[in-house]
């Protein structure tokens, strides 16, 4: 059973950063991609960023140009760098890894963007 750990959420004002991490059980060049995605109060799970095997990513427009996602694969984990955050990107953020036949999520970790 593969499971992703996520951390890095916490409280942080408008215009600040945050970096998450998603450190994975196992080898993550095992996954042909891993992503992150939020989850606002009464909104539905959204896509954040993504990133394959090879290194191509993904980005949702709302979080372009500020948000980067990278992995490091000796650590066995998945990095989102996120600046300039906003009030709207208060959300749950989840990890996510997919390989060809199975899907994995890790626990949530919040992040409050707020004054």
């Amino acid at each position: 059973q593969v499971q992703l750990v996520e951390s890095g959420g916490g409280l942080v004002q408008p215009g600040g950063s945050q970096r998450l991490s998603c450190a994975a059980s196992r080898s993550i060049l095992l996954f042909n991609t891993m992503g992150w995605y939020r989850q606002a109060p009464g909104k539905q799970r959204e896509l954040v960023a993504s990133i394959t095997s090879g290194g191509r990513t993904n980005y949702a427009d709302s979080v372009k140009g500020r948000f980067t996602i990278s992995r490091d694969n000796a650590k066995n984990t998945v990095y989102l760098q996120m600046n300039s955050l906003k009030a709207e990107d208060t959300a749950v953020y989840y990890c996510n890894a997919v390989t060809l036949t199975e899907g994995y999520w890790g626990q949530g970790t919040q992040v409050t963007v707020s004054s």
